[in-house]
C-alpha cells in the first residue's frame, strides 16, 4: 500500500487561479527522506516545488526547500517562498486574524523575514525580504547575446545609461538583461544552449529580459524570465529577479523606491510583482490563489517515522 501525503497548488502573484505562476507546495515535509523530494518535483512538473519544514534554527518559522521541474535546488525569496506563505497564512497554520504579523523564513543557510498583512476584505498579502542587492558582471558580448535571446542586436538596451546585460543577485544571481520595448521582450526566442554556455562566464542563473514601456497603468516594467541552467523554460513571475532588477533600475535612477513588475504576458499567465527597495535591499509583494489540493502517492515504506 503507497503512503500518501498532502500537497496544494498555489498561483503566486496573481488573486485568480489559473493565473500568476503556479506553485506546487508539500507541507510537513519533514518526514521525506532527501532523496524524495528533486523526484516529487519531477513528478509536479512546476516551475519549483517547495517542502515546508520544521525549522533548524532559533527564532526562525519555518525552513523552505524549493526544487526546479528537472530536481534542482534553488535558493532565491521568489515565488516558490511567498506561495507557501500565503497558503500558511490562508490556511491559519500562523495562527489568528489571516496570520497577520512578522516571520522569519530559513532558505538554505540564510534566515530572511516575512511580513504578513490582511486588509478589510480578508485578503492576505505577503512581503519578502530579500538580501541586499550584490552587482556582478556585465554581458559585453552584444552580437552572442543578441543570438541566444533570438534578438536583433539592435533589440539590445533599455534605455541610455543602463547596462545592457549585467548580473544582480539578492539571493539569486541573475542576467537582467534590457531590451527597446515590450514588443522586443515578447518577440524574443530564447536559446536554452546558447544561454547555458554564456551564463557561467558571468556567474548567472537565469535571464530577466524586460522592457520599461509596459502597457498597464502603474507598471514601470514589462518582463520574461527564463532559466535554462535550473531546466525552467520560461516562468510567469519570478520574485528573485524582480528584486534585482529593480534595485539595478534605482541604481541608475531609471526607478524610485517602487516598482511594478508586470510578466506571465507570453504565457498567457499575467501576473503583477510589486517590489519597494530601502538602501539596496528589495521586498518583494505579492498575492496568491489556492488552484488545488490533494494527496501524494508514495512508494511504500520510503517516509522517514517520526521521533
Amino acid at each position: 500500500m503507497a503512503d500518501s501525503t498532502p500537497f496544494a497548488l498555489v498561483d503566486v502573484f496573481t488573486e485568480q487561479p489559473l493565473e500568476g505562476n503556479p506553485l506546487a507546495l508539500v507541507p510537513d515535509a519533514d518526514a521525506l527522506p532527501e532523496g524524495l523530494l528533486p523526484r516529487i518535483a519531477r513528478e509536479f512538473h512546476q516551475a519549483e516545488t517547495t517542502f515546508l519544514l520544521r525549522p533548524a534554527q532559533p527564532g526562525v518559522t519555518w525552513r523552505l526547500r524549493s526544487f526546479t521541474a528537472a530536481g534542482i535546488e534553488v535558493f532565491g525569496a521568489g515565488h516558490n517562498a511567498l506561495g507557501a506563505w500565503w497558503w500558511l497564512a490562508s490556511t491559519g497554520r500562523l495562527g489568528p486574524h489571516g496570520g497577520a504579523g512578522r516571520w522569519h523564513q530559513q532558505l538554505g543557510s540564510t534566515v530572511l523575514p516575512v511580513e504578513v498583512t490582511v486588509d478589510g476584505n480578508r485578503r492576505i498579502e505577503v512581503t519578502l525580504e530579500q538580501q541586499a542587492a550584490e552587482y556582478g558582471a556585465e554581458l559585453t558580448d552584444r552580437a552572442a547575446l543578441a543570438e541566444a535571446l533570438g534578438v536583433d542586436g539592435d533589440g539590445l538596451g533599455a534605455a541610455a545609461g543602463l547596462p545592457v546585460a549585467q548580473v544582480v543577485s539578492t539571493g539569486a544571481a541573475h542576467l537582467m538583461v534590457g531590451l527597446r520595448s515590450r514588443r522586443v521582450v515578447e518577440a524574443a526566442r530564447p536559446d536554452a544552449a546558447r544561454l547555458r554556455a554564456l551564463l557561467p562566464d558571468v556567474g548567472g542563473q537565469g535571464v530577466y529580459l524586460y522592457a520599461l514601456d509596459p502597457a498597464e497603468p502603474g507598471a514601470g516594467a514589462h518582463a520574461r524570465f527564463v532559466n535554462p541552467v535550473a531546466g525552467i523554460t520560461e516562468d510567469p513571475a519570478t520574485g528573485s529577479a524582480a528584486g534585482p532588477l529593480a534595485c539595478l533600475l534605482r541604481r541608475h535612477g531609471r526607478a524610485g523606491d517602487q516598482l511594478a513588475i508586470v510578466q506571465g504576458h507570453a504565457l498567457g499567465r499575467p501576473s503583477q510583482i510589486r517590489v519597494t527597495v530601502t538602501g539596496d535591499t528589495p521586498r518583494v509583494t505579492g498575492r496568491a490563489a489556492l488552484a488545488a489540493t490533494g494527496e501524494l502517492n508514495l512508494p511504500s515504506g520510503e517516509l522517514i517515522p517520526p521521533r
